[in-house]
């Protein structure tokens, strides 16, 4: 049975994959900060932050991709709330298609995300996140 904090990122996928911007910003801290990778296709390389940063966010994902698909397929739980998803992503948009491993690493704290960052590789996130295997 998944954890707390597992069912949590299980929950955030979900949100990111219906693009639902509500249900992603009720899963997370006010003081969140999100590394993604569109961060540095549409965002010009610095983080999102807070609730408008994730709103920011998903607003990237519809303008860039026609379509962002995560597909963790295992999720590893540390120490200090640290939950780390491996698996692939898919996205086309933008004039590029991405088919790819990718590893999600998130911190969480009393059942909301307080920090996530995503790695184009798993075992740059389990690095990360002192896992590695």
């Amino acid at each position: 049975m998944a954890s707390l904090n597992v069912e949590v990122v299980q929950q955030i996928f979900a949100a990111f994959e219906h693009r639902d911007a509500d249900a992603v910003v009720a899963l997370c801290a006010p003081e969140v900060v999100f590394e993604p990778v569109t961060a540095r296709v549409a965002g010009g390389g610095e983080p999102y932050r807070g609730y408008d940063g994730m709103r920011a966010y998903l607003a990237d994902v519809a303008r860039v991709w026609q379509e962002l698909r995560p597909s963790p397929d295992e999720f590893h739980e540390g120490r200090d709330g640290i939950v780390v998803a491996t698996g692939r992503v898919y996205a086309w948009g933008a004039g590029r298609v991405v088919d790819s491993p990718a590893g999600w690493l998130f911190r969480l704290r009393d059942g909301r995300m307080v920090y996530g960052r995503v790695f184009e590789t798993s075992s740059g996130a389990l690095e990360a996140a002192g896992m590695s295997h």
